[in-house]
């Protein structure tokens, strides 16, 4: 009787699934379609899909490692080495990629896949292969656009990532540790994921789809073989899937993807706000429903598209070109995946009432570096500065520099050091000039104030 109870179990779902097989689809869409047999099956939906989908092989060169004595010009001196250049190894690395223009020969990937590359190779479902060239790459959404020859191509169409809901069924397919195409499945486990990276433009699409080292640069399809994500990373153990996978929306893809098909880069617009999350308690303040997203500004920059456009400080975005804001990185997100000089619609709230705002994004303000002598700490090396309103706009900072360790992030305004008000580079250098053996910075960072001290 005990044994029975799991028959039935397993009995009951195959019957559900049928039943849903035999359904009439909605708009075309087949959830599961029914094999040779009468079971459901998501082969034929594969058998389009999947020829879209490549393994990506990634040469390149990396320094040969080598004893730190052997950098030391009085150890080689006293051993009488020989002065040599260093030499480097190739490295080769593999990962996945998706065709989605097959009439121009176009494949997306991840950043991380070619970075560095001298030579990348696109290998097809049908075994042919590419030398593929790289038209263009950005670390800051981790996608990059390759093109190969456009000789009978299959590509994916992309789909609406906007249009996801947790628990929509999804695909994987990639080539994981080099095995050979894959396919994996599994739900949207989570929308707009941030936070994995602190300065990158991140809003991911979470899901349980497994994918493991290789699948990097994948396809995330829905179930009507649209593409809604280029999968990116997972959260695991030694780097193995434990359920949390993250793909980059089809919609971010695809405007990276366009821009770099035109530039060879992407552009970044900006406004000339700062902003911070709309928290229940600030739209309890400021008398808005507490159930309401979307983006405080804290501070508006003299000069900038912002206030050419009438924003002011204590203005709410709630969405941008009539699509909802969820955070303030969300806000950041959309301004920066806009081409410059494109115009946009601010959907705010100003005095509790709606109304909307339109925009010209602008350009960048030009990163000026602290000069490396006269002004220079190297405690900060590794950030790049420029003039900024109310301070010092802190640019890129790499990953593990003294920047970096003494928690410096791109983004900060920099408004003090050691009590002494600094306004623009100049004021930082003149500060730093002194020497002085502490570092005490007061920043600004996403409308908070934040104390840095660096000894």
């Amino acid at each position: 009787m005990g044994r029975s109870l799991p028959t039935l179990g397993r009995a009951a779902c195959l019957a559900a699934a049928l039943a849903i097989a035999a359904a009439p689809a909605p708009a075309g869409l087949p959830l599961l379609e029914a094999g040779d047999d009468g079971l459901p099956t998501l082969a034929p939906l594969l058998e389009r899909v999947t020829p879209a989908v490549v393994n990506i092989s990634v040469v390149s060169q990396a320094p040969d490692e080598e004893n730190p004595l052997f950098r030391d010009p009085f150890f080689r001196w006293f051993f009488e080495l020989p002065d040599r250049p260093r030499e480097e190894r190739r490295s080769m690395a593999s990962g996945s990629g998706v065709i989605v223009d097959a009439q121009r020969g176009y494949v997306l990937t991840n950043h991380h896949v070619i970075e560095n590359a001298q030579q990348v190779k696109v290998t097809l479902k049908d075994r042919r292969e590419f030398i593929a060239r790289v038209v263009g790459s950005d670390e800051g959404t981790d996608i990059a656009l390759l093109h190969i020859r456009p000789q009978n191509l299959t590509a994916i169409p992309f789909g609406q990532s906007d249009a996801l809901k947790v628990g929509d069924f999804v695909v994987a397919i990639g080539n994981p540790f080099g095995l050979g195409q894959t396919v994996t499945s599994g739900i949207v486990s989570a929308l707009g994921r941030t936070g994995l990276s602190v300065e990158n433009y991140e809003d991911f699409i979470q899901t349980d789809a497994s994918i493991n080292p290789g699948n990097s640069g994948g396809a995330l399809i829905n179930l009507k073989g649209e593409l809604i994500g280029i999968n990116t990373a997972i959260i695991g153990p030694s780097g193995g899937n434990v359920g949390i996978g993250f793909a980059v929306p089809s919609r971010m893809a695809r405007a990276v993807m366009e821009q770099l098909a035109q530039h060879g880069e992407v552009r970044r617009g900006r406004l000339g706000v700062s902003v911070q999350d709309l928290t229940p308690d600030i739209a309890q303040a400021l008398g808005i429903d507490t159930r309401t997203r979307g983006a405080v500004i804290g501070r508006v920059e003299a000069r900038s598209a912002a206030a050419e456009a009438g924003l002011r400080a204590g203005d709410v975005v709630v969405a941008v070109d009539g699509r909802s804001l969820r955070s303030a990185s969300d806000l950041r997100n959309r301004v920066g995946l806009t081409p410059i000089g494109q115009t946009i619609r601010l959907e705010l709230v100003r005095n509790g009432r709606t109304s909307e705002i339109t925009a010209r994004v602008g350009r960048p303000t030009a990163a000026t570096a602290v000069p490396p002598r006269g002004g220079f700490d190297p405690r900060l090396d590794g950030a790049a500065f420029r003039d900024g309103a109310g301070g010092v706009q802190v640019g890129r900072v790499e990953a593990g520099s003294p920047a970096w360790q003494a928690g410096l992030r791109g983004g900060d305004v920099i408004v003090a050091v050691n009590r002494r008000p600094v306004q623009s580079t100049r004021d930082l250098a003149a500060v730093l000039d002194a020497q002085p053996r502490v570092l005490a910075m007061s920043v600004n960072r996403d409308g908070r104030t934040l104390f840095l001290v660096v000894q």
